[in-house]
């Protein structure tokens, strides 16, 4: 075990599985020599060669579009967006060539080995054009996996699996926690299962679900809630499509109460599916309405930041909702 911050799990990952399979190479915006925005593929290029890590032109759609290509012949390509942000100019790649190629070939054809890295979320001071959450957008595309990170050891272990699974996956990371997480991870090789959520702790009274950065803030409020007395179990969902509405739902039968913690919009955000997924499973075991702490239905603001973030003290106002229904 070594100590390591989000992006060291990150490009340790990438190191690992460019070593075990000469056919994943790495691409992106400024990727190369330079190392990223924010340095995750630092000396890859040193280490592999400008033929399996290289820059690419300011072209998200092109970027996913020469990856779909390249996974459909055979290679395994990373391709890392550098913002989250900016994923939107490639939606129509990523939604009607790479989830639906193996469908429409009828097997003969798949973009399964592509795996695309990006950053998102809130949290630096970013505004509105780099700190969006658009998870939810691609959770509603057959085809396809989205899995986001909440620590270095999830991440390498998650990235490792995305990047070896055999269907395109979606790979979101949670840039504020980038450098302030910190933790123990294996130096050799691992993987993590996706499609399945991680119960980090074990409560009685309600259940709280996050993903990504918002774990650590469901954590707060649960900390500050057990002061009072109410125990609270903490998942982390880990993957969005497919997510463990398994896991979750027993949860929920156990405890009889949720809140769904995000960064993104209230209004069509992922948590909507949660809650009506959980309410199909469980209306009977419910002691209160299922509730959501999210982001605010307005453009990521700047100034007002700290207002926007559904925070440990949101969360913690809706425990005590929850709990006193």
């Amino acid at each position: 075990m070594i100590k390591m911050n989000m992006l060291q799990a990150i490009n340790d990952a990438l190191v690992t599985a460019m070593n075990d399979d000469e056919k994943v190479m790495v691409f992106g915006e400024d990727v190369g020599h330079f190392g990223g925005v924010f340095r995750a593929t630092s000396n890859l290029q040193q280490k592999f060669g400008k033929g399996r890590c290289f820059n690419t032109p300011l072209t998200e759609q092109g970027i996913i579009g020469f990856a779909n290509g390249l996974a459909s012949q055979g290679s395994v390509p990373v391709a890392e967006i550098q913002f989250g942000d900016y994923i939107f100019p490639a939606f129509d790649q990523i939604i009607n060539e790479t989830a639906k190629f193996r469908y429409r070939s009828g097997g003969q054809f798949t973009c399964g080995t592509l795996t695309i890295r990006t950053p998102y979320g809130g949290g630096i001071a970013g505004g509105l054009y780099h700190s969006q959450s658009p998870e939810a957008f691609f959770a509603h595309i057959p085809g396809m996996k989205v899995v986001i990170p909440r620590n270095p050891y999830q991440a390498k272990g998650l990235l490792l699996a995305s990047i070896r699974d055999d269907n395109p996956v979606l790979f979101m990371e949670p840039k504020r926690l980038y450098r302030a997480s910190v933790g123990e991870v294996p130096e050799e090789d691992y993987e993590l299962p996706l499609g399945k959520a991680d119960v980090v702790k074990e409560g009685e009274h309600i259940t709280l679900l996050a993903w990504g950065a918002q774990v650590d803030v469901i954590e707060k409020a649960a900390e500050m809630a057990e002061k009072d007395g109410i125990s609270c179990e903490i998942i982390d969902l880990r993957s969005i499509l497919p997510w463990d509405a398994h896991t979750v739902s027993e949860s929920v039968k156990k405890t009889g109460r949720l809140i769904i913690n995000h960064e993104a919009p209230q209004t069509g955000g992922f948590a909507s599916e949660i809650s009506a997924t959980v309410q199909e499973r469980c209306f009977l075991y419910l002691e209160s309405p299922i509730t959501r702490v999210c982001g605010l239905d307005t453009p990521y603001p700047l100034a007002h930041e700290k207002e926007y973030m559904p925070d440990h003290l949101k969360t913690y106002e809706a425990i005590k909702r929850c709990v006193n229904y």
